[in-house]
């Protein structure tokens, strides 16, 4: 059957562990000691190509949801070292476990292939092909939105992106680039899946950006950009020594944010403008939709660094 479009959530996945999990075989790997593993990770990594102009310098933390910390998320991301640097988030779609499906599963399978396909000669270091390629070989059932950013030696940075993850670019303070979210309607991202019904890499907007030496990027589940203005991003990039820091500071602040109901957030805020508002009884006392939306958070944080 078609499945019906959910809204999707985010999961975590510490850094280590997914290089191990990705170099296996694709395929639905033990993910119950996957999940034991850890409730948060955050991790730095030097993404350093000698071949590289330029490279990233990667910086990564994933906060779950409070009521899926026991199951680990329903995430998955990876960072590899390939060409400049190939950066990757898939959001697990949550509503699948109303069907007694792990949303865990496919966003899993789908980065573990994507992984093991950035090499290949038929993506030819495309995100889009990259994206088509591993959604065509995962077999788990279920979906998730997705965002693949993939940098060039010459600085070029190639984005594709499926629903509702999303990145950033800081230059000197001010953020030069930004993604937009890809939805059906309020709260239903559009979505890759095992399903007829969901999107495919054609689907997928497509960017590129000329990157320079000092560049920030920004990517995260809505988990981050439901919770945290633009300016907040600009802020932590600032005041932070290194990208572990920023990527850490920027996860927590989503969650503090996350959990504060009288926080007027970037979800509350795009949710009365679309016209969601509090039932009538409390619109008389004056009472507005506001507060945080709590989700899983993933957070990683690039700067571009001379090779």
């Amino acid at each position: 059957m078609a499945f019906p479009m959910f809204r999707a959530s985010v999961s975590q996945s510490q850094i280590q562990p997914l290089f191990h999990y990705l170099s296996a075989t694709p395929s639905r790997v033990d993910e119950t000691n996957r999940r034991r593993k850890m409730v948060l990770s955050c991790s730095h990594s030097e993404i350093n190509s000698t071949r590289s102009e330029v490279s990233f310098s990667v910086g990564t933390c994933l906060i779950p949801h409070p009521k899926k910390v026991d199951r680990g998320g329903e995430d998955a991301f990876f960072v590899s070292d390939y060409n400049g640097g190939v950066i990757a988030v898939a959001d697990g779609v949550s509503g699948w476990a109303e069907e007694d499906v792990d949303p865990s599963l496919f966003p899993r399978e789908f980065l573990a292939y994507a992984s093991s396909f950035v090499g290949d000669e038929e993506v030819n270091y495309d995100p889009q092909n990259l994206i088509g390629k591993a959604h065509a070989a995962t077999s788990s059932i279920g979906s998730a939105t997705v965002i693949v950013a993939m940098l060039e030696k010459n600085g070029t940075l190639k984005i594709a992106n499926v629903g509702d993850c999303g990145l950033r670019i800081i230059r000197s303070g001010h953020v030069i680039f930004a993604t937009s979210p890809q939805e059906h309607y309020f709260d239903c991202p559009f979505q890759l899946s095992s399903q007829m019904a969901g999107q495919t890499c054609l689907d997928a907007v497509v960017s590129k950006v000329e990157l320079i030496e000092g560049d920030t990027i920004i990517m995260g589940s809505d988990g981050l950009f439901d919770n945290v203005f633009d300016h907040e991003m600009v802020s932590i990039i600032a005041s932070c020594t290194d990208v572990s820091e920023a990527a850490k500071a920027l996860a927590n602040l989503a969650s503090n944010h996350a959990k504060d109901s009288n926080f007027d957030s970037p979800y509350s805020i795009e949710a009365r403008s679309r016209g969601i508002e509090v039932p009538f009884w409390k619109k008389i006392l004056g009472m507005k939709l506001i507060g945080g939306k709590v989700d899983d958070i993933t957070v990683i944080v690039g700067q571009v660094v001379s090779s």
